[in-house]
């Protein structure tokens, strides 16, 4: 069952030490970055447009997109869909060539 559950993102998938401080600044960027697709892609499917019925009038369109953006980084603090680590992973890759 414990496969399941989804990575956290405090520490490297192949190196279970802790972050330093420069590689947590590099994980914030990339959970960011990553918070901002899914938004994008929240957006595309639909969410944060206010409904016909029963919808909640010119408040709802103007801060719509404050909910999107609000679901997205709770997606990438559950775990995400990974965008974030593998960016993470490439830009540390990278920075050691």
């Amino acid at each position: 069952m414990s496969d399941l559950i989804a990575p956290t993102f405090s520490q490297n998938r192949t190196n279970p030490k802790p972050l330093s401080s420069e590689d947590t600044k590099l994980m914030d960027a990339a959970k960011k970055l990553e918070a901002s697709f899914l938004a994008e892609m929240l957006k595309s499917a639909g969410f944060g447009k206010s409904r016909e019925n029963l919808g909640g009038g010119a408040g709802e369109d103007q801060f719509g997109s404050f909910l999107v953006q609000a679901q997205a980084e709770a997606m990438v603090e559950k775990g995400g869909i990974g965008l974030a680590q593998s960016l993470f992973e490439a830009l540390k890759e990278s920075e050691n060539e």
